[in-house]
């Protein structure tokens, strides 16, 4: 839902910087892949119940995301980098919550398999809807410089990162941020099956 005015309000700044890095001879595979080894640090520091440490690795670990599109931007955008982008996205995803699990089984296993299952909903309706956009020839009015359909939802990726971050500052809290957020998650899922049935009638 957020995710249009987060890009518009950070594109500048992500440009400046995918600049900067293209004169060190980054391309946007490069930053794609920085990002999400931040990203398994992320996670990795959270099991271990750094949250702060986790927080810092998460946020720099979204930023290289949204560098690795600048700097696509800046050459040719492939199909290839959109595929890896998205694929590492959605294992970024997955692994913030399987990481509060392990740093508390406990108290927020539970809640993180109903969080993963949520996501399930969320990223499978997504690739599916792309797919079959992309089969058809349908283009994204709202986001026309993404890699694949980008069909939007009330959990985009700006919403998921602002609950990872609430998490992150409120750990003790995480159970009760994971069934909220997959409360949300679940409308997502109905709003999207409702925009697919539309979107792909015959």
């Amino acid at each position: 839902m957020l995710d249009r005015y987060a890009i518009r309000l950070l594109r500048p700044a992500l440009q400046a910087g995918a600049r900067a890095l293209a004169r060190l001879g980054l391309h946007a595979d490069h930053a794609t892949w920085i990002g999400f080894g931040i990203g398994v640090a992320a996670a990795v520091a959270i099991a271990r119940q750094q949250f702060v440490a986790g927080l810092g690795l998460l946020l720099v670990s979204r930023l290289f995301d949204g560098l690795d599109g600048a700097l696509a931007r800046l050459r040719t955008p492939t199909d290839r980098g959109a595929f890896l982008d998205i694929t590492l996205d959605f294992l970024f995803y997955a692994s913030i919550p399987l990481a509060f699990a392990l740093a508390d089984p406990a108290a927020n296993a539970l809640a993180a398999a109903v969080l993963l299952a949520a996501f399930i909903g969320t990223g499978s309706s997504f690739l599916a809807y792309a797919a079959l956009a992309a089969q058809r020839g349908q283009k994204s009015v709202a986001y026309p410089t993404k890699g694949l359909y980008y069909l939007g939802g009330l959990t985009e990726a700006t919403e998921t990162l602002a609950c990872f971050v609430l998490m992150c500052l409120w750990p003790q809290h995480f159970a009760a941020f994971a069934f909220g957020f997959a409360a949300l998650c679940t409308l997502t899922i109905i709003t999207r099956l409702w925009a697919g049935w539309r979107g792909l009638s015959p």
